[in-house]
């Protein structure tokens, strides 16, 4: 069932959910640390590692709820893309809520052609139990 293009998009997903991964460790404990040294914020990324063997598997549950669950990490990109003072924490809190973006996009678009076939296999079955007159 699955096409070129939803191999991109599995990719994508899988892809900018390791960066995300990355990115929110180098992030707390290298570029721009809470407190120097680095800090606990860096567990944070953490539970990125739940849906990861999900999403390398294409689970489409996992992708269904990681794409939500995901939203949880672009709401604190853009927080903390404005509300940061030092410039390089602010600009990774953008980095982030792209990245977050981009995950979302691709998770939703490689789940769009299985979510028609769901509707349509309903559309069916509900039509055998209640058969025109």
């Amino acid at each position: 069932m699955e096409n070129t293009l939803q191999k991109y998009f599995h990719w994508g997903a899988l892809g900018s959910l390791l960066t995300l991964i990355v990115w929110c460790v180098l992030w707390e404990m290298v570029v721009a640390p809470l407190h120097p040294g680095g800090s606990w914020m860096a567990l944070k990324a953490l539970p990125l590692l739940i849906p990861l063997l999900g999403v390398i598997r294409r689970d489409v549950y996992t992708l269904q709820w990681s794409s939500m669950v995901i939203l949880l990490y672009f709401t604190e990109g853009v927080v903390r893309g404005y509300s940061d003072k030092l410039a390089l924490s602010s600009l990774m809190g953008w980095g982030e809520a792209v990245i977050v973006c981009v995950y979302f996009l691709c998770a939703v678009l490689y789940l769009r052609p299985y979510k028609k076939a769901a509707k349509r296999i309903a559309k069916e079955l509900l039509e055998k139990v209640n058969p025109a007159k």
